[in-house]
């Protein structure tokens, strides 16, 4: 069993290997990588991204990257296409083949049947006098110095270069695209990130119970209005219906404290606390986080125009996922 001191030391040196090899790729960025992002950019069809061993492996993370941004994408095994998917294919489709060596047998079978089908062929490899890189239209040099692995052996620093080219191919086509949050919002409409990128207060606050008392309020009718209604607040309403404060569970507890006034008698204006936080009902529950986390409170009031809509709770976007 190795030491902590000797485990460490192989982690950061393994984050060091990686990182520079990333670092290194940028002498790689240059007009044959923005002639790859407008040829892809430009297509009819789809990218069809392939590869065998481990590179299929990010070939897949690359495909589902790209999908998520708004470029049409599909993953072929190498394997595969050999024995029956290359009609995977269509016509206007874009190629993208990733080999670390760039040549591996099936990688060597697969690229002039891909040639023969005239399509364009983009390859991904560390060794630019491969196979691959001969016989592609454009290349991706994902060249590095050394795996991470202490054998040199065991595909580390080559896939996290491979990855890292994926996402540098991404990104570049969302910039060209002009992809916005909505459209993000568009292709993730379930989860946490969906819900974040779509979700509105209004959906939220309208699932709850809508407290509110009367400024002249007793402080009976304010404890019976927060408990029944299991928000932990109330909204105090004036006369002409406009919010005039709010009151908490929390305000509650503070007047037991006190000694120089007679609870009895007071009413939801001498307790209420006033400019209570709020938003518009059309904002996205996100932004109730942010306001609910900048202002330490549990509740906040939702608006439409500016008059009473509901309540939104901090408990109701921790059910929704969004309280990371």
């Amino acid at each position: 069993m190795k030491s902590l001191e000797e485990t460490l030391e192989t982690a950061c040196g393994v984050l060091k290997i990686e990182s520079q090899a990333v670092e290194q790729l940028q002498k790689f960025i240059d007009k044959d990588f923005y002639e790859i992002v407008k040829i892809i950019y430009q297509t009819k069809g789809r990218l069809v991204i392939t590869g065998i061993g481990k590179s299929a492996i990010i070939a897949n993370k690359i495909v589902a990257t790209l999908n998520s941004t708004g470029t049409p994408s599909i993953f072929m095994h190498a394997a595969d296409a050999i024995h029956g998917d290359l009609g995977i294919i269509q016509k206007d489709d874009i190629v993208l083949c990733i080999s670390h060596s760039g040549n591996t047998p099936e990688i060597k079978l697969l690229v002039p049947w891909l040639k023969e089908g005239g399509n364009i062929l983009i390859g991904m490899t560390g060794n630019t006098q491969s196979f691959l890189a001969e016989h592609s239209d454009h290349l991706l040099n994902a060249s590095i110095d050394q795996e991470a692995c202490p054998n040199n052996l065991a595909p580390t620093t080559s896939t996290t270069v491979q990855l890292a080219l994926g996402d540098a191919l991404a990104v570049c086509l969302l910039s060209w695209k002009d992809f916005s949050a909505n459209d993000f919002a568009k292709y993730h409409p379930g989860g946490a990130l969906g819900k974040k990128l779509y979700l509105r207060v209004g959906e939220l606050s309208a699932k709850n119970e809508k407290p509110c008392v009367a400024i002249d309020a007793t402080l009976d009718e304010v404890i019976l209005e927060i408990t029944s209604r299991r928000l932990g607040a109330t909204v105090v309403l004036a006369n002409d219906g406009t919010i005039a404060g709010m009151i908490t569970d929390g305000d509650l507890r503070r007047l037991l404290y006190r000694k120089d006034i007679n609870i009895h008698t007071l009413t939801a204006k001498e307790i209420m606390s006033l400019n209570p936080k709020n938003i518009e009902k059309d904002e996205l529950a996100v932004s109730a986080l942010e306001i609910i986390r900048q202002n330490k409170i549990t509740q906040i009031i939702v608006t439409d125009q500016g008059k009473y809509f509901g309540m939104v709770h901090i408990h109701d976007l921790n059910k929704e996922g969004l309280f990371f």
